[in-house]
Protein backbone atom coordinates (compact mmCIF):
# COMPACT_ATOMS: atom_id res chain seq x y z
CA UNK A 1 0.00 0.00 0.00
CA UNK A 2 1.34 3.01 -1.12
CA UNK A 3 1.12 6.38 0.60
CA UNK A 4 0.88 9.77 -1.74
CA UNK A 5 1.15 13.39 -0.16
CA UNK A 6 0.32 15.96 -2.70
CA UNK A 7 -0.73 19.79 -2.15
CA UNK A 8 -3.75 21.14 -3.65
CA UNK A 9 -3.86 24.73 -5.20
CA UNK A 10 -5.99 26.31 -2.25
CA UNK A 11 -2.67 24.90 -0.18
CA UNK A 12 -4.92 22.18 1.72
CA UNK A 13 -2.55 18.82 1.96
CA UNK A 14 -4.24 15.64 0.14
CA UNK A 15 -3.27 12.38 1.24
CA UNK A 16 -4.20 9.03 -1.01
CA UNK A 17 -3.08 5.79 0.06
CA UNK A 18 -4.47 3.03 -2.45
CA UNK A 19 -5.15 -0.16 -0.94
CA UNK A 20 -5.00 -3.26 -3.32
CA UNK A 21 -7.89 -5.52 -3.29
CA UNK A 22 -10.10 -3.47 -1.72
CA UNK A 23 -13.85 -1.86 -3.03
CA UNK A 24 -14.49 0.66 -0.82
CA UNK A 25 -13.40 4.27 0.12
CA UNK A 26 -13.20 6.15 2.21
CA UNK A 27 -12.17 10.11 2.92
CA UNK A 28 -11.68 12.16 6.12
CA UNK A 29 -11.29 15.47 5.89
CA UNK A 30 -9.98 17.94 9.23
CA UNK A 31 -10.79 21.09 9.29
CA UNK A 32 -9.76 23.92 11.71
CA UNK A 33 -12.76 24.18 14.07
CA UNK A 34 -12.77 21.94 16.96
CA UNK A 35 -14.11 23.11 20.24
CA UNK A 36 -11.20 24.56 21.40
CA UNK A 37 -11.94 27.30 18.60
CA UNK A 38 -14.90 28.06 20.18
CA UNK A 39 -14.51 31.88 21.12
CA UNK A 40 -15.54 32.68 24.77
CA UNK A 41 -19.22 32.70 25.52
CA UNK A 42 -20.26 30.97 22.72
CA UNK A 43 -18.77 27.76 23.76
CA UNK A 44 -20.23 25.01 21.97
CA UNK A 45 -20.41 26.50 18.27
CA UNK A 46 -18.68 23.95 17.02
CA UNK A 47 -20.99 21.05 18.27
CA UNK A 48 -23.98 23.29 16.51
CA UNK A 49 -22.03 23.31 12.80
CA UNK A 50 -21.48 19.17 13.47
CA UNK A 51 -25.15 19.25 13.43
CA UNK A 52 -25.82 21.92 10.97
CA UNK A 53 -23.28 20.49 8.52
CA UNK A 54 -25.80 17.22 8.51
CA UNK A 55 -28.70 19.65 7.43
CA UNK A 56 -28.68 20.50 3.74
CA UNK A 57 -25.67 22.47 1.64
CA UNK A 58 -25.69 23.48 -1.96
CA UNK A 59 -28.99 24.56 -2.36
CA UNK A 60 -30.42 20.72 -1.09
CA UNK A 61 -32.50 20.15 1.79
CA UNK A 62 -31.76 18.22 4.90
CA UNK A 63 -33.67 15.35 2.96
CA UNK A 64 -32.31 16.04 -0.73
CA UNK A 65 -28.70 15.58 0.62
CA UNK A 66 -29.38 12.50 2.72
CA UNK A 67 -31.32 11.28 -0.88
CA UNK A 68 -28.10 12.17 -2.70
CA UNK A 69 -26.10 10.15 -0.58
CA UNK A 70 -28.29 6.86 -0.91
CA UNK A 71 -28.67 7.08 -4.58
CA UNK A 72 -24.61 6.37 -4.66
CA UNK A 73 -24.78 3.99 -1.88
CA UNK A 74 -22.35 6.24 0.66
CA UNK A 75 -22.55 7.59 4.11
CA UNK A 76 -21.18 10.82 5.78
CA UNK A 77 -20.38 11.77 9.19
CA UNK A 78 -19.86 14.83 11.21
CA UNK A 79 -17.63 15.14 14.55
CA UNK A 80 -16.13 17.46 16.77
CA UNK A 81 -12.91 17.10 18.11
CA UNK A 82 -10.56 19.52 19.94
CA UNK A 83 -8.90 20.87 17.32
CA UNK A 84 -10.62 19.68 13.93
CA UNK A 85 -14.42 19.26 12.89
CA UNK A 86 -14.34 16.09 11.39
CA UNK A 87 -16.06 15.12 8.09
CA UNK A 88 -16.22 11.89 7.35
CA UNK A 89 -17.49 9.80 4.26
CA UNK A 90 -17.80 5.97 2.82
CA UNK A 91 -18.17 4.98 -0.73
CA UNK A 92 -17.76 2.26 -3.21
CA UNK A 93 -14.36 3.15 -5.01
CA UNK A 94 -16.29 3.82 -8.23
CA UNK A 95 -18.58 6.45 -6.15
CA UNK A 96 -15.50 8.46 -5.23
CA UNK A 97 -16.23 11.00 -8.23
CA UNK A 98 -19.66 11.38 -7.42
CA UNK A 99 -19.48 11.33 -3.69
CA UNK A 100 -16.97 14.59 -3.36
CA UNK A 101 -18.66 17.50 -4.74
CA UNK A 102 -21.76 16.42 -2.26
CA UNK A 103 -18.91 16.56 0.19
CA UNK A 104 -17.40 20.18 -0.88
CA UNK A 105 -21.00 21.64 -0.72
CA UNK A 106 -21.13 20.04 2.93
CA UNK A 107 -18.21 22.27 4.09
CA UNK A 108 -18.74 25.22 1.79
CA UNK A 109 -22.18 26.28 1.12
CA UNK A 110 -23.89 24.50 4.67
CA UNK A 111 -27.09 25.96 4.54
CA UNK A 112 -27.64 26.35 8.12
CA UNK A 113 -31.17 27.79 8.13
CA UNK A 114 -33.04 28.99 11.57
CA UNK A 115 -35.12 25.93 11.78
CA UNK A 116 -31.90 23.54 11.68
CA UNK A 117 -30.15 26.12 14.00
CA UNK A 118 -33.03 25.61 16.53
CA UNK A 119 -33.46 21.86 16.22
CA UNK A 120 -29.61 21.46 16.37
CA UNK A 121 -29.42 23.84 19.76
CA UNK A 122 -32.42 21.49 20.84
CA UNK A 123 -30.54 18.35 20.40
CA UNK A 124 -27.18 19.88 21.92
CA UNK A 125 -29.09 20.51 25.27
CA UNK A 126 -30.33 17.05 25.49
CA UNK A 127 -26.71 15.72 25.20
CA UNK A 128 -25.66 17.87 28.05
CA UNK A 129 -28.95 17.34 30.46
CA UNK A 130 -27.92 13.80 29.51
CA UNK A 131 -25.12 14.14 31.50
CA UNK A 132 -27.07 13.99 34.91
CA UNK A 133 -27.53 10.23 33.85
CA UNK A 134 -23.92 9.18 32.62
CA UNK A 135 -21.59 10.01 35.60
CA UNK A 136 -18.84 8.54 34.30
CA UNK A 137 -18.65 11.34 31.25
CA UNK A 138 -19.14 13.66 34.09
CA UNK A 139 -15.99 12.35 35.94
CA UNK A 140 -13.86 12.05 32.61
CA UNK A 141 -15.10 15.61 31.66
CA UNK A 142 -14.17 16.98 35.01
CA UNK A 143 -10.80 15.67 34.92
CA UNK A 144 -10.26 16.31 31.74
CA UNK A 145 -10.77 20.06 32.82
CA UNK A 146 -8.59 20.39 35.52
CA UNK A 147 -5.69 18.39 33.77
CA UNK A 148 -5.51 19.87 30.20
CA UNK A 149 -4.90 23.48 29.43
CA UNK A 150 -7.52 26.22 28.67
CA UNK A 151 -8.73 25.91 25.82
CA UNK A 152 -7.81 22.54 24.74
CA UNK A 153 -9.51 20.99 28.28
CA UNK A 154 -13.16 21.81 26.91
CA UNK A 155 -15.94 19.66 26.32
CA UNK A 156 -17.18 19.05 22.81
CA UNK A 157 -20.71 19.56 23.92
CA UNK A 158 -20.34 23.25 24.77
CA UNK A 159 -22.28 25.22 27.24
CA UNK A 160 -25.66 26.10 27.83
CA UNK A 161 -25.40 29.50 28.14
CA UNK A 162 -22.44 29.20 25.03
CA UNK A 163 -25.69 27.59 22.92
CA UNK A 164 -28.06 29.84 23.66
CA UNK A 165 -26.06 32.99 22.59
CA UNK A 166 -25.52 31.21 19.22
CA UNK A 167 -27.48 33.01 16.56
CA UNK A 168 -27.30 32.12 12.75
CA UNK A 169 -25.24 34.68 11.85
CA UNK A 170 -22.72 34.01 14.53
CA UNK A 171 -22.81 30.35 13.26
CA UNK A 172 -22.20 30.99 10.13
CA UNK A 173 -19.29 33.24 10.26
CA UNK A 174 -17.02 30.96 13.28
CA UNK A 175 -17.62 28.63 10.47
CA UNK A 176 -16.65 30.98 7.15
CA UNK A 177 -13.88 32.22 9.34
CA UNK A 178 -12.19 28.37 10.79
CA UNK A 179 -13.34 26.41 7.23
CA UNK A 180 -10.29 27.28 5.09
CA UNK A 181 -7.76 25.56 3.62
CA UNK A 182 -4.11 26.28 5.52
CA UNK A 183 -5.19 24.31 8.63
CA UNK A 184 -7.45 21.56 6.72
CA UNK A 185 -5.98 18.00 5.73
CA UNK A 186 -7.92 15.87 3.51
CA UNK A 187 -7.35 11.64 3.39
CA UNK A 188 -8.69 9.19 1.09
CA UNK A 189 -7.84 5.55 1.57
CA UNK A 190 -9.30 2.56 -0.29
CA UNK A 191 -9.86 2.03 -4.43
CA UNK A 192 -8.80 5.75 -5.34
CA UNK A 193 -6.88 7.41 -7.66
CA UNK A 194 -4.74 9.88 -6.44
CA UNK A 195 -4.17 12.15 -9.45
CA UNK A 196 -7.95 12.37 -10.18
CA UNK A 197 -8.79 12.92 -7.01
CA UNK A 198 -6.54 15.84 -7.32
CA UNK A 199 -7.72 17.29 -10.83
CA UNK A 200 -11.19 16.81 -9.22
CA UNK A 201 -10.61 18.56 -6.13
CA UNK A 202 -8.56 21.64 -7.51
CA UNK A 203 -11.57 22.13 -9.69
CA UNK A 204 -14.14 22.12 -7.18
CA UNK A 205 -12.45 23.94 -4.64
CA UNK A 206 -11.11 26.93 -6.89
CA UNK A 207 -11.17 30.04 -5.11
CA UNK A 208 -11.19 28.42 -1.72
CA UNK A 209 -8.23 30.60 0.04
CA UNK A 210 -7.52 31.48 3.58
CA UNK A 211 -5.92 30.61 6.43
CA UNK A 212 -7.81 29.78 9.90
CA UNK A 213 -6.31 30.93 13.47
CA UNK A 214 -4.97 29.15 16.05
CA UNK A 215 -6.69 28.66 19.58
CA UNK A 216 -4.51 30.09 22.11
CA UNK A 217 -3.03 27.85 24.60
CA UNK A 218 -3.00 29.02 28.50
CA UNK A 219 -1.83 27.40 31.33
CA UNK A 220 -2.46 23.91 32.68
CA UNK A 221 -5.34 23.09 35.14
CA UNK A 222 -5.28 22.99 38.96
CA UNK A 223 -4.61 19.32 38.81
CA UNK A 224 -4.65 17.29 42.23
CA UNK A 225 -7.56 15.35 43.74
CA UNK A 226 -10.93 17.19 43.63
CA UNK A 227 -14.43 14.84 44.32
CA UNK A 228 -17.77 15.40 43.41
CA UNK A 229 -20.99 14.32 44.88
CA UNK A 230 -23.28 12.61 43.00
CA UNK A 231 -26.22 9.98 44.75
CA UNK A 232 -25.82 6.90 42.67
CA UNK A 233 -24.73 3.85 43.70
CA UNK A 234 -21.60 3.95 42.08
CA UNK A 235 -18.43 5.71 42.34
CA UNK A 236 -16.22 6.98 39.34
CA UNK A 237 -12.48 7.39 39.57
CA UNK A 238 -10.60 8.96 36.93
CA UNK A 239 -6.65 9.70 36.91
CA UNK A 240 -4.89 11.52 34.74
CA UNK A 241 -0.96 12.21 34.45
CA UNK A 242 1.06 13.71 31.61
CA UNK A 243 2.69 11.62 28.53
CA UNK A 244 5.01 11.95 25.33
CA UNK A 245 3.61 12.75 22.70
CA UNK A 246 2.68 11.37 19.39
CA UNK A 247 5.79 12.54 17.63
CA UNK A 248 8.47 11.64 20.65
CA UNK A 249 10.04 7.99 20.40
CA UNK A 250 8.80 7.47 23.60
CA UNK A 251 5.41 7.21 22.56
CA UNK A 252 5.85 3.39 21.45
CA UNK A 253 7.13 3.02 24.63
CA UNK A 254 4.23 4.58 26.27
CA UNK A 255 1.79 2.31 24.73
CA UNK A 256 3.47 -0.78 25.06
CA UNK A 257 3.82 -0.24 28.93
CA UNK A 258 -0.37 1.30 28.80
CA UNK A 259 -0.61 -2.19 26.66
CA UNK A 260 0.52 -4.20 29.53
CA UNK A 261 -1.49 -2.13 32.26
CA UNK A 262 -4.44 -2.68 30.36
CA UNK A 263 -4.46 -5.21 27.29
CA UNK A 264 -7.72 -7.12 27.95
CA UNK A 265 -8.42 -9.31 30.33
CA UNK A 266 -4.34 -10.46 31.22
CA UNK A 267 -3.92 -6.67 31.70
CA UNK A 268 -2.32 -6.15 35.76
CA UNK A 269 -5.50 -3.42 36.06
CA UNK A 270 -7.90 -6.29 35.59
CA UNK A 271 -6.03 -8.98 36.70
CA UNK A 272 -5.30 -7.00 39.67
CA UNK A 273 -8.22 -4.65 40.67
CA UNK A 274 -11.54 -6.93 39.53
CA UNK A 275 -10.34 -10.44 39.06
CA UNK A 276 -8.30 -10.88 42.11
CA UNK A 277 -9.80 -8.67 44.31
CA UNK A 278 -13.69 -8.03 42.93
CA UNK A 279 -13.26 -4.78 43.40
CA UNK A 280 -14.61 -2.92 40.65
CA UNK A 281 -17.06 -3.68 37.78
CA UNK A 282 -14.60 -1.81 35.04
CA UNK A 283 -11.00 -0.73 34.79
CA UNK A 284 -8.76 0.36 32.41
CA UNK A 285 -6.08 2.35 31.41
CA UNK A 286 -5.26 4.40 27.88
CA UNK A 287 -2.83 6.13 26.33
CA UNK A 288 -3.56 9.26 23.74
CA UNK A 289 -0.87 11.44 21.93
CA UNK A 290 -1.16 14.47 20.12
CA UNK A 291 1.11 17.01 18.46
CA UNK A 292 2.05 18.75 21.55
CA UNK A 293 1.16 16.55 24.30
CA UNK A 294 0.23 13.64 25.77
CA UNK A 295 -1.81 11.87 28.39
CA UNK A 296 -2.01 8.25 30.22
CA UNK A 297 -5.53 7.86 31.86
CA UNK A 298 -7.02 5.30 34.10
CA UNK A 299 -10.62 4.64 35.23
CA UNK A 300 -12.34 2.66 37.54
CA UNK A 301 -16.09 1.93 37.89
CA UNK A 302 -17.14 0.47 41.33
CA UNK A 303 -19.18 0.84 44.49
CA UNK A 304 -19.08 2.95 47.69
CA UNK A 305 -18.12 0.08 49.57
CA UNK A 306 -14.67 -1.13 47.63
CA UNK A 307 -13.92 2.41 46.42
CA UNK A 308 -11.15 3.34 48.99
CA UNK A 309 -9.28 -0.02 48.39
CA UNK A 310 -10.23 0.57 43.96
CA UNK A 311 -8.35 3.70 44.26
CA UNK A 312 -5.26 1.91 46.25
CA UNK A 313 -4.73 -1.00 44.45
CA UNK A 314 -5.25 1.29 41.29
CA UNK A 315 -2.46 3.50 42.16
CA UNK A 316 -0.49 0.76 43.79
CA UNK A 317 -0.44 -1.06 40.13
CA UNK A 318 0.63 1.99 38.20
CA UNK A 319 3.37 3.01 40.95
CA UNK A 320 4.42 -0.88 40.39
CA UNK A 321 4.84 -0.96 37.11
CA UNK A 322 7.71 1.70 37.14
CA UNK A 323 9.41 -0.24 39.65
CA UNK A 324 11.87 -3.14 39.59
CA UNK A 325 10.17 -5.55 41.56
CA UNK A 326 6.92 -4.46 39.34
CA UNK A 327 9.07 -5.48 35.62
CA UNK A 328 7.30 -6.22 32.65
CA UNK A 329 7.96 -9.99 32.19
CA UNK A 330 9.02 -11.27 29.01
CA UNK A 331 5.30 -13.39 28.54
CA UNK A 332 3.46 -9.83 29.18
CA UNK A 333 5.81 -7.99 26.48
CA UNK A 334 5.43 -10.65 23.77
CA UNK A 335 1.19 -10.15 24.59
CA UNK A 336 1.69 -6.66 24.49
CA UNK A 337 2.88 -6.60 20.96
CA UNK A 338 0.75 -9.64 19.70
CA UNK A 339 -1.91 -7.45 20.69
CA UNK A 340 -0.21 -3.64 19.08
CA UNK A 341 -0.13 -5.84 15.51
CA UNK A 342 -3.23 -7.52 15.78
CA UNK A 343 -4.50 -3.83 16.40
CA UNK A 344 -2.87 -2.67 12.99
CA UNK A 345 -3.75 -5.33 10.89
CA UNK A 346 -7.14 -5.01 11.58
CA UNK A 347 -6.95 -1.25 10.92
CA UNK A 348 -5.39 -1.99 7.49
CA UNK A 349 -8.40 -4.14 6.67
CA UNK A 350 -10.71 -0.98 7.17
CA UNK A 351 -10.37 1.76 4.46
CA UNK A 352 -11.88 3.95 6.82
CA UNK A 353 -9.04 3.43 9.52
CA UNK A 354 -7.17 4.29 7.15
CA UNK A 355 -8.29 7.32 6.63
CA UNK A 356 -8.85 8.51 9.35
CA UNK A 357 -5.15 7.56 10.36
CA UNK A 358 -3.54 8.95 7.79
CA UNK A 359 -5.21 12.33 8.43
CA UNK A 360 -4.50 12.52 11.86
CA UNK A 361 -0.73 12.04 11.16
CA UNK A 362 -0.37 14.77 9.01
CA UNK A 363 -1.75 16.92 11.85
CA UNK A 364 0.28 15.15 14.77
CA UNK A 365 3.48 14.56 13.00
CA UNK A 366 3.55 16.25 9.67
CA UNK A 367 4.00 12.88 7.38
CA UNK A 368 1.82 10.03 7.55
CA UNK A 369 2.61 6.50 8.75
CA UNK A 370 2.85 3.46 6.70
CA UNK A 371 1.38 0.22 8.20
CA UNK A 372 4.53 -1.66 8.00
CA UNK A 373 6.46 1.52 9.33
CA UNK A 374 3.70 1.35 12.11
CA UNK A 375 4.44 -2.57 12.72
CA UNK A 376 8.53 -2.23 12.31
CA UNK A 377 8.32 0.10 15.13
CA UNK A 378 6.56 -1.71 17.43
CA UNK A 379 8.54 -4.64 16.43
CA UNK A 380 12.03 -2.85 17.23
CA UNK A 381 11.03 -2.22 20.81
CA UNK A 382 13.40 -4.82 23.35
CA UNK A 383 11.58 -6.00 26.82
CA UNK A 384 15.34 -4.16 28.05
CA UNK A 385 14.06 -0.97 26.26
CA UNK A 386 10.66 -0.97 28.02
CA UNK A 387 12.02 -1.71 31.37
CA UNK A 388 14.34 0.80 31.43
CA UNK A 389 11.87 3.34 29.91
CA UNK A 390 9.39 1.96 32.91
CA UNK A 391 11.63 2.47 35.78
CA UNK A 392 12.41 6.03 34.80
CA UNK A 393 8.79 7.01 34.09
CA UNK A 394 7.72 9.39 36.21
CA UNK A 395 3.86 10.70 36.30
CA UNK A 396 4.43 14.42 37.36
CA UNK A 397 1.29 16.13 38.64
CA UNK A 398 -1.31 13.79 38.73
CA UNK A 399 -5.59 14.34 38.45
CA UNK A 400 -7.62 12.28 40.47
CA UNK A 401 -11.33 13.18 40.23
CA UNK A 402 -13.93 10.86 41.99
CA UNK A 403 -17.33 11.08 41.68
CA UNK A 404 -20.08 9.54 44.26
CA UNK A 405 -21.64 9.70 47.44
CA UNK A 406 -18.20 10.54 49.51
CA UNK A 407 -14.51 11.79 49.04
CA UNK A 408 -11.50 9.24 48.79
CA UNK A 409 -8.09 9.58 50.56
CA UNK A 410 -5.92 9.71 48.04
Amino acid sequence: MAISVRTLACGMPLVIERMEGVRSAALTWLLPSGCATDPAGIEGVSTLIQELLLRGCGGRSSRDDADAFDQIGGSRSASVGTYAMVVGASMLGRNVEKTLPLLVDMVRTPTMDEESLEASKDLAMQAIDSLKDDPQERAMLAARARHQPSPINRSGLGTKEGLEACTREVVMGHWQAHALPKGSILALAGDVDGSAIESQMNALLAGWVGSAPTPKIGPVGPRGYAHENDPSAQVQIMWIADAPTEASPDSILEKLLISVLSGGMSGRLFSEVREKRGLCYAVSAGYRGDKDWGTMTAYVGTTPQRAQESLDVLQAEIDRITSPAGAVTAQEFQRAKIGMKSSLIFSGESSGARASTIAADIRRLGRPRSLDEMAAEVEAVTLEQLNAYAQQRRWGSVTIQTMGQQGLKV
